[in-house]
């Protein structure tokens, strides 16, 4: 029988669907450390849950790290830092009030300081409020101060995009706003395992980041997850389909139907290069570009 695109992709629709990663072999082996026999000893975790193990594993490891938002040391809404006030303590997890402006802007001033703020905005509908703090403050400390200072400990986490249900307040995908402005890098994963060892490279990154995690793919996205503190490049495109007539170019839970597209496309004698950007801001030109020579087509979506 065949299997559909969310199969494909990772996610589990119902207890008889088979579970795979949506990774190439090259970037699961780079969090493996290279087994295959490794890889299949990793446990399936959903999306949510590997977001959960980075923000744990970044408290664990440097004491300077902070998580706050709304709602934040109950879990939040999606459950994403479940368990985080409970080991490292109220002083290092804890809830902020309903002011997004506010979250950011004191992000800006804990990371100054040298630390590591993790600031949660609970849906990225209600990012535009701090609109102002990240374009206009945290893209411009370093460049206005002659790099004396900046915020680069600075991480705004964001659930984006639509789940069937939600409304105009809860189903927005902002990410096109924040990839105008220089000073900050934008990154969106597409799996559970690109969502961890994304989180913590942009944690760790000298620079502020606004990190967009598909909520759609929050419970339905399940692979195997390395349980190991690991990281995965920034700005680096992932070629996750070869083909040699158009390349499709695109990122976050998007590419669940755009990897649908490109088999159907092959059943018309089509052969489609798809290609995960990961971080948007700065993107990764020389990968697309390189795709584009061969191709000669490009389709963004």
């Amino acid at each position: 029988m065949a299997t559909s695109a969310a199969q494909r992709f990772g996610r589990r629709l119902a207890s008889s669907v088979p579970r795979r990663r949506f990774s190439s072999s090259a970037a699961a082996a780079a969090a493996t450390g290279g087994s295959a026999v490794q890889r299949t000893q990793n446990p399936s975790l959903n999306l949510c849950s590997a977001i959960n193990q980075a923000l744990h594993i970044a408290l664990d490891t440097d004491p300077r790290s902070y998580v706050f938002g709304e709602d934040v040391s109950f879990g939040g809404v999606f459950r994403c830092t479940v368990g985080l006030a409970d080991r490292f303590g109220k002083g290092r997890v804890f809830n902020t009030p309903l002011c997004e402006q506010g979250i950011v802007g004191f992000g800006i001033g804990l990371a100054a300081m040298g630390n590591r703020a993790v600031a949660e905005i609970q849906f990225a509908d209600y990012i535009f409020p701090a609109f102002d703090q990240i374009v206009n403050e945290a893209a411009k400390f370093r460049y206005r101060s002659g790099n004396q200072f900046n915020c680069g400990g600075l991480t705004i986490r964001a659930p984006y995009g639509a789940v069937g249900h939600g409304g105009h307040y809860h189903s927005q995908s902002p990410e096109a706003f924040f990839c105008h402005v220089p000073g900050i890098k934008v990154v969106i994963p597409r799996s559970p395992s690109q969502a961890k060892g994304l989180l913590l490279s942009c944690i760790r990154d000298p620079n502020p980041i606004v990190f967009f995690e598909p909520k759609w793919l929050y419970r339905l996205a399940v692979e195997e997850v390395p349980e190991h503190d690991y990281t995965l490049p920034l700005s680096e495109a992932e070629v996750i389909r070869e083909g040699t007539d158009i390349t499709l170019v695109g990122w976050g839970a998007q590419l669940s139907v755009m990897e649908e597209a490109c088999l159907d496309a092959e059943n018309d004698g089509i052969s489609c290069e798809l290609i995960d950007l990961k971080t948007l801001l700065p993107w990764d030109k020389e990968t697309v570009e390189a795709s584009v020579r061969k191709t000669g087509r490009l389709l963004l979506l």
